[in-house]
């Protein structure tokens, strides 16, 4: 498995390391293929913020430390993708109970429960849900956004102990599978930090885990 997959199944969180992303688009590419997804529907995308702006230290030099110190990071790209949240904003939203907490820690869509109303893309906090059969327009008035689509962890590679398509395939190790403490501890000794703030991180690993990367 990649450096980056350190333990799958149960239990296990996805998290970016952004130090180490270069918005290669492999990510975005292994998921389209593995799942064979249309050409406007990504699960997982990059964002990048600062596109162009140098950091202090350089393009690519201690992003988040210098986040951290409250000065500008320069130039960072952040793969984004539903991270299967403790405290999933999605779920806790979601009118119908189509989005479901599973025992096994997955955030899963019950497709025939789903009506379409959005709540769960203004709920995420990380651009996770995505519409591809939606109509814009009649979805803010009749809620017909058609069903909701979103990255699945792999769920069915992780249960024969593959990591995600994108986390194999990312060239640089720059998305985390494992536990919470596999992934706090693999960032330190990268010595790179969450670039999530206090409460996305809790909303990720929930209260208690959270603590575990400061």
């Amino acid at each position: 498995m990649s450096q980056g997959v350190m333990s799958t199944g149960e239990g296990m969180r996805i998290f970016p390391d952004v130090e180490a992303c270069i918005d290669c688009g492999g990510c975005v590419v292994a998921c389209k293929r593995t799942w064979d997804r249309e050409i406007d529907n990504q699960r997982i995308d990059i964002t990048t913020m600062a596109e162009g702006v140098a950091g202090p230290q350089g393009e690519n030099a201690d992003k988040t430390g210098r986040l951290a110190a409250g000065e500008n990071p320069g130039e960072t790209s952040l793969p984004m993708q539903c991270y299967h949240c403790e405290n999933a904003p999605c779920v806790s939203v979601c009118p119908t109970n189509a989005l479901q907490k599973e025992d096994d820690g997955f955030v899963s869509v019950h497709e025939d429960l789903c009506v379409g109303c959005q709540y769960c893309l203004s709920g995420c906090p990380f651009g996770a849900p995505q519409f591809p059969d939606s109509n814009d327009g009649a979805a803010q008035i009749f809620g017909t956004g058609g069903i909701m689509d979103k990255c699945t962890g792999c769920r069915e590679r992780q249960e024969v102990q593959k990591g995600p398509a994108c986390a194999e395939e990312c060239a640089t190790d720059a998305i985390l599978v494992g536990g919470a403490g596999e992934i706090a501890d693999e960032l330190e000794a990268r010595d790179s930090q969450p670039f999530f703030n206090d409460e996305a991180m809790a909303i990720i690993f929930g209260e208690e885990d959270a603590q575990l990367f400061q």
